[in-house]
């Protein structure tokens, strides 16, 4: 993504109200957009990142490997960058087709319908807080080994204790602490991603330096 003008004085007030700060440049990059997207400065303490998530979250969006979301906001917040940058195919829980089910949300039953097709897919739950506990379920019974788990749903029931369980896991993933989220915030966090991808494997293949990674 490349930032105009008046998004870059956004950025630079941005950058003079974080100050110091003990993220790493990549770890800064993705909160920036969040702090961007949500002008809500209390991300800065609430983004977290699992072991090595970033490194594997941009050596999946590079492989095109599969993204799937929990709802139509998530999807239509990401395509743009996706599409143009590694294009991967993205599907939405909430809209597969599947049979009905009485004790599950669509997401949630949408969600393991497409886990089952793509168990190492990129997931992004923006939204659905049923979604999230679904697929934290999924992981732990080894149904399931996504790429990376990107989790920002907001809500009161249910979604801290999945969002812990998740970070419990062995999965890399990025989330959201406690309470706050939305899809927005998940959509921020994808396009840094993309952006750290597209630097470490495009732009830095085609300078003939293959080994070089700027995603750390």
């Amino acid at each position: 993504m490349e930032w105009h003008v008046t998004d870059a004085e956004s950025l630079m007030i941005i950058d003079q109200e974080v100050g110091k700060h003990e993220l790493s440049p990549a770890e800064y990059e993705v909160v920036r957009r969040v702090i961007y997207a949500t002008a809500d400065f209390e991300y800065l303490n609430l983004i977290r990142f699992g072991n090595e998530a970033l490194q594997a979250g941009a050596a999946a969006l590079a492989a095109r490997t599969t993204i799937v979301v929990d709802e139509p906001m998530v999807q239509v917040g990401i395509a743009w960058a996706v599409q143009n940058t590694f294009s991967n195919p993205i599907y939405c829980g909430s809209e597969a087709i599947t049979r009905p089910q009485r004790d599950k949300t669509r997401s949630a039953w949408g969600l393991e319908t497409l886990a089952q097709r793509y168990p190492e897919a990129i997931f992004v739950i923006g939204q659905s807080q049923t979604a999230l506990s679904t697929l934290v379920r999924l992981i732990t019974e080894k149904e399931v080994a996504p790429a990376l788990v990107i989790a920002t749903p907001a809500g009161f029931v249910n979604v801290v204790q999945a969002k812990q369980e998740l970070a419990d896991s062995m999965v890399p993933h990025i989330r959201t602490e406690g309470r706050k989220g939305g899809p927005a915030v998940a959509a921020a966090v994808l396009d840094g991603l993309l952006d750290l991808a597209w630097h470490a494997y495009v732009r830095v293949s085609s300078a003939d330096h293959p080994g070089k990674s700027a995603v750390s």
